[in-house]
C-alpha cells in the first residue's frame, strides 16, 4: 500500500511542474501534463527505467541520496518532502531548517509568558524558539550562538559562559546524558542523532565518561538554580508542555520558585527589552544614514559634471 502510495504522490507532483518551472522547452507535441517521467530521471539524474518502476509501485530499493534529488527536481515544500522520505521509509538526511512545530502562535505565547524564560526544545535538546528571557538567563545572550550550536547537550558540555550559570553542573549534566539516551532509543540510526552523538563525544570527554555509564532517567519536573551575568542567583521550577509527543517537541518553562527570583527574573526582563530597543534604534539609524548617502550620490554625480 505504501508503494502504491508513493506512486501517486509522485505522479500528482510531477505533473503538476511545468517544463518552464524548470527550464525545460514546452515543445509542439507535448500531450503529458507537466513533466515527463524521463524529464524528471534525467533532471534527478537516475535511470529512467528504475524512474518508471518507482511510479509503477515496483518493489525496489529508494536511496535518501535519491529521494533529495527528485524532492528538489519537484519543487516539494517541507512538508511535501516530509512526505515523501516517510512513505519510502526512509530518513531524511537534511530535514527543513524551519520546524513545522513552531508555529506563530507559538512564538506568541513564548513572548506572553514573559519575564518566565521559556523556550521549545525538541527530545534531541535542540533549542528551537525561545522568548528573550529565556535568551539571557544562561549567557549574556543566546542569539550570538549560532542556530547549529543552539543545543542544551551542546551548550552544558562545551559553552563555558553556559557552564558556568548551572548550579549543579555535574548532576545536571549527568541527568541530560541519561535523558539523551531514554529519547534516542526511538531514533537509533537516524543522521541527525548521530551527529550529535559524535560531535559530543569528539567534544567532550566528561560526556564520552558519563555517556559510557549508561544510564537512563525519565522525564520529570525539577527546581533549578542558574546564577545569571546580569541579575545574580535564580531558582526556578522546569516544566515540560508537550506539543508534539511524536517528535519529542516540548516548551520548556523556568517559572520562578520565590519572590526573589520572581523580581530577578523581571529585572532580565527588563535588561532585554532595553538591549532590544538599543539595537533597533541603532539598525534605524544605519538604515536613516545608508538612506542619506544613497541621495547625496545623485546630486555629487551631478556637481561633478
Amino acid at each position: 500500500m505504501r508503494r502504491h502510495e508513493l506512486a501517486t504522490f509522485l505522479r500528482s507532483r510531477r505533473e503538476r511542474i511545468t517544463p518552464e518551472q524548470v527550464q525545460l522547452p514546452r515543445g509542439r507535441r507535448r500531450r503529458t501534463p507537466g513533466l515527463r517521467r524521463e524529464e524528471v530521471a534525467q533532471l534527478s539524474a537516475v535511470g529512467v527505467t528504475w524512474y518508471t518502476w518507482l511510479e509503477q509501485a515496483r518493489d525496489i530499493q529508494v536511496s535518501e541520496q535519491v529521494l533529495d534529488a527528485l524532492a528538489r527536481t519537484l519543487q516539494l515544500d517541507s512538508s511535501e518532502r516530509a512526505h515523501l522520505f516517510q512513505l519510502a521509509g526512509a530518513v531524511d538526511p537534511s530535514p527543513a531548517a524551519q520546524c513545522a512545530v513552531i508555529t506563530p502562535a507559538l512564538r506568541q505565547i513564548l513572548t506572553q509568558l514573559e519575564p518566565v524564560p521559556a523556550c521549545i526544545q525538541n527530545s534531541r535538546y535542540d533549542i528551537l524558539a525561545y522568548n528573550r528571557t529565556y535568551a539571557r538567563l544562561m549567557m549574556g545572550d543566546l542569539d550570538t550562538i549560532p542556530p547549529a550550536d543552539r543545543n542544551c547537550m551542546i551548550l552544558a558540555y562545551t559553552n563555558e559562559e553556559w557552564r558556568r550559570s548551572i548550579v549543579l553542573l555535574d548532576e545536571t549534566m549527568r541527568l541530560m546524558a541519561a535523558r539523551l539516551r531514554v529519547s534516542m532509543a526511538g531514533h537509533l540510526g537516524e543522521p541527525a542523532w548521530k551527529m550529535l552523538l559524535k560531535r559530543l563525544r569528539s567534544e567532550s570527554a566528561e560526556f564520552r565518561e558519563i555517556w559510557d555509564r549508561y544510564e537512563v532517567v525519565g522525564t520529570r519536573g525539577k527546581t533549578k538554580k542558574f546564577v545569571n551575568p546580569y541579575v545574580g542567583l535564580v531558582t526556578v521550577d522546569h516544566t515540560d508542555l508537550w506539543l508534539a509527543p511524536d517528535l519529542g517537541a516540548r516548551m520548556v518553562t523556568y517559572a520562578p520558585s520565590d519572590e526573589e527570583s520572581r523580581e530577578r527574573l523581571e529585572k532580565l526582563h527588563a535588561i532585554a527589552l532595553e538591549a532590544e530597543a538599543e539595537a533597533r534604534a541603532e539598525a534605524e539609524a544605519e538604515a536613516a544614514a545608508d538612506a542619506e548617502a544613497e541621495a547625496a550620490s545623485p546630486a555629487e554625480a551631478a556637481g561633478a559634471a
